[in-house]
């Protein structure tokens, strides 16, 4: 009835977007898709952040290594050409990028421009639908998707303001991608992830005092760390995920479900 082999990525092709440092999410989710035998592509923000990444996919082995600033036109579409020149097809993409500009995190939601929110809306959510859009021609045997979300999109969390929107949209679109796609095999899933000190969570105010507040209500009593989060996220692209899409998932400790 089982195998060991369904635990495991050996032969899986995977593009993981959104690793600034060894401090990432993105490097925590990388890095256990490698452990479970998967192969790599990765991305870098731009020439600035490639001497922070680039010693990192090395370490994780990985034949492909591109630039991708999801604002600049074309780049996402040339990191799927060069993954269709080298591979021929994809069996998972992890998108774990956010971003809104100072002043409209930092203020009330309310007050946010059009322009701002527009901004944090596209590079937030909407690159996530470009990036299923282009793997969905490479994933003709099935694959999974992944975004990368937090539990300001469900409850308001103070100090989150703008993304707090902005990560429900990206939740939405998730589950809606999931129906999409599921006849083809692709699935689609939302993590959402307990605070973690990462260079993204730092442009947050108070960021110190949620992580506080967190370790002492979590059922856990502990914060998450990247790796707890990439070993999860891992194994939803092994065959004991091959029947799970649409779902929100946090690996939070439990924080979640207090009230």
């Amino acid at each position: 009835m089982f195998r060991e082999s369904d635990l495991r990525l050996d032969g899986k092709k995977g593009l993981v977007l959104g690793i600034a440092n060894d401090q990432s999410i993105a490097y925590g989710c990388a890095s256990a898709f490698r452990f479970l035998g998967a192969e790599l592509a990765i991305t870098y923000l731009s020439e600035k952040a490639k001497p922070y990444v680039q010693p990192l996919a090395d370490e994780l082995a990985a034949p492909i290594i591109l630039p991708c600033n999801v604002r600049n036109p074309g780049e996402l579409e040339a990191v799927f050409a060069a993954i269709r020149e080298q591979w021929g097809r994809l069996d998972f993409a992890l998108h774990s990028i956010a971003f809104a500009p100072k002043e409209d995190l930092h203020g009330r939601l309310i007050d946010s421009s059009q322009e701002g929110f527009g901004l944090a809306m596209d590079i937030s959510c909407h690159s996530f639908i470009r990036m299923a859009r282009l793997a969905e021609p490479l994933m003709s045997e099935g694959g999974t998707l992944y975004a990368m979300s937090f539990y300001g999109a469900e409850k308001v969390v103070e100090s989150y303001n703008l993304m707090g929107p902005v990560k429900a949209a990206l939740e939405a679109a998730v589950r809606y991608i999931a129906y999409e796609l599921g006849p083809k095999g692709i699935r689609a899933h939302v993590i959402s992830p307990g605070p973690i000190k990462t260079r993204a969570a730092s442009g947050l105010d108070e960021f110190d005092e949620l992580l506080e507040r967190v370790a002492e209500r979590a059922p856990a009593q502990r914060l998450v760390t990247i790796g707890d989060v990439g070993m999860f996220t891992a194994l939803l692209a092994t065959n004991a995920g091959r029947l799970i899409t649409g779902e929100l998932t946090y690996v939070d400790g439990g924080y979640h479900i207090m009230g």
